[in-house]
């Protein structure tokens, strides 16, 4: 499937975007988790997240839709999983195949695990090194570090200590969600705080955890059912918020937007771009959530980085590129390699396709210098595959003199299935023609 993209002069209106992915997920596992029934609000029901449903019904949780977004989870408690009968499919989801290896490794059982062919080829030795010291058995490709992977868990999982080489969500994720039938408390050590949803959940789901700092503490224990609501997802915000930045007549109001402190880096970084961006309306029902306005103005370069604020925007700086490709002066980002593992190498991806269209960026081992103010043009791009480059690209096109044609974009269905019909609702055209 095809874009093509015509450039726009007016971008006003106001929105909601999908829910929360990460929430989403976690939602859907320690529901299956729990005793008794939980009700979910605001799930995102995009391809990621629905293979963590299929993946939850598969081990035998009871998945009720009710309505768009809104699902029943019956779990049967943290010894009531069993047994799939076939190979669980994670789709392109890395968040479900880590947290999902997480809970394995706490069920006395074999599963085997696969994903896309992007999937396969993303790491998976960060969380089968501190799995198999828990007790768990995982083999597959590459010495058990790439997917397919077959993991037998064990009833109780052993305690553990454990300093992750890198701040990141779902390695912590996956140790916290193996220690609930841990024989002891579990702990996990960042070198800098990651996104923090999964503590806030498995609170609200009844189990003790304690964040310090850089260290998170959890003790094992049963969850029991609760009611979750899932709010829109930042990540998702970005792009209508850049675009309602860069595009020369327009404000736009986003509802609902989950503002987590652990991910809104990227608010902050077009705050120092000089973006003007307010937030109204707080609400916190287990999340924190803001309606965010956005309008043009001049925006100014600034750096992005150091060892705390990159895992806050990580999944942002494919569009925060865009930004800075329409600001004045030269954006640096740094201490970002983390970007060469993700569903594409973004750091590769954004040097060679924002180039096609006339943006001037320097390619770095951990990260990328841009430089500003060049007029960008229509091309011919590629997504790659990466639901977040084809909506990058497609918000750099919204400002680039011509039509702009990415390929490949059907990936963007694992996130945001309906942004090129919100964009061309807030621009009031047909700012992207959607092609078979």
């Amino acid at each position: 499937m095809k874009w093509r993209v015509h450039s726009i002069g007016r971008l006003c209106g106001e929105a909601e975007v999908p829910g929360d992915k990460s929430v989403s997920h976690r939602a859907a596992l320690l529901g299956a988790l729990a005793e008794g029934a939980s009700e979910v609000q605001g799930y995102l029901e995009a391809e990621d997240c629905l293979c963590t449903l299929a993946a939850v019904q598969a081990l035998g949780a009871e998945v009720t839709r009710k309505a768009a977004g809104h699902y029943r989870i019956a779990g049967g408690g943290l010894r009531g999983l069993s047994e799939p009968a076939d190979v669980i499919d994670c789709g392109n989801s890395g968040t479900t195949a880590r947290l999902l290896a997480g809970v394995l490794a706490g069920q006395p059982f074999w599963t085997l695990l696969t994903g896309d062919a992007s999937l396969r080829r993303r790491p998976m030795r960060r969380i089968a090194e501190p799995l198999r010291a828990m007790g768990a058995t995982i083999v597959g490709r590459a010495e058990g570090t790439r997917l397919p992977l077959a993991i037998r868990g064990t009833a109780t999982t052993a305690s553990l200590r454990y300093a992750t080489p890198v701040a990141s969500a779902q390695v912590k994720s996956a140790v916290l969600l193996a220690g609930l039938v841990a024989d002891g408390p579990v702990t996990v050590v960042e070198p800098a705080p990651s996104r923090d949803h999964s503590e806030r959940m498995l609170r609200r789901f009844g189990v003790r955890v304690v964040s310090e700092a850089d260290t998170v503490t959890l003790t094992p224990g049963p969850l029991r059912a609760t009611s979750v609501v899932v709010p829109g997802d930042v990540s998702s915000a970005a792009f209508l918020l850049v675009a309602g930045a860069i595009v020369g007549d327009a404000r736009v109001t986003l509802h609902r937007v989950g503002v987590n402190p652990t991910r809104t880096g990227a608010l902050d970084v077009l705050a120092a771009m000089g973006a003007r961006i307010e937030a109204t309306r707080p609400a916190d029902e287990g999340e924190p959530t803001a309606s965010l306005t956005v309008a043009p103005g001049a925006l100014r370069a600034t750096t992005i980085g150091g060892g705390a604020l990159i895992p806050r925007l990580i999944d942002e700086i494919p569009i925060l590129a865009v930004a800075a490709a329409a600001a004045e002066g030269v954006t640096v980002v740094r201490d970002a390699d983390e970007l060469r593992v993700k569903e594409s190498d973004r750091i590769a991806a954004l040097a060679r396709e924002l180039a096609r269209m006339g943006a001037a960026i320097e390619e770095r081992p951990d990260g990328m210098a841009i430089t500003g103010g060049r007029r960008l043009h229509g091309a011919a791009v590629s997504s790659g595959g990466d639901h977040r480059m084809a909506m990058a690209l497609a918000v750099a096109a919204l400002i680039a003199d011509g039509e702009t044609v990415i390929d490949d974009v059907a990936c963007v269905a694992t996130s945001f299935p309906a942004f090129a019909d919100t964009i061309n609702t807030l621009a009031g055209t047909t700012a992207i023609e959607i092609q078979p």
